[in-house]
């Protein structure tokens, strides 16, 4: 009995499957499967975000009266951060 409840057991995903069919119907799967879609790219829109921001925070402004300022001035986490965050500007630019 406990062999039938087993994840590697196919018979248990056949049982899935078809609870969720008689559950949702025919017409309402494809309607779920795009609702979960949408919600997977908006989390993943969300935490590029939030990677945005932090680049953000961590980017160095350059002052106004130095325009072109040594780069032993500049610590290397800051660089690495800037690089970072034009080489994703630059990635969503191409995607357009």
């Amino acid at each position: 009995m406990f062999i039938l409840f087993l994840p590697e057991n196919p018979m248990i995903w056949i049982l899935v499957v078809g609870v969720i069919f008689l559950l949702f119907g025919g017409s309402k799967l494809p309607q779920l499967a795009k609702a979960l879609g949408q919600s997977k790219r908006s989390f993943k829109e969300g935490l590029q975000e939030s990677e945005e921001k932090e680049l953000e925070k961590t980017r160095v402004e350059i002052p106004a009266e130095n325009k072109s300022p040594s780069l032993e001035s500049i610590d290397d986490e800051a660089l690495f951060a800037e690089a970072h965050r034009r080489a994703r500007l630059q990635g969503s630019e191409d995607k357009r």
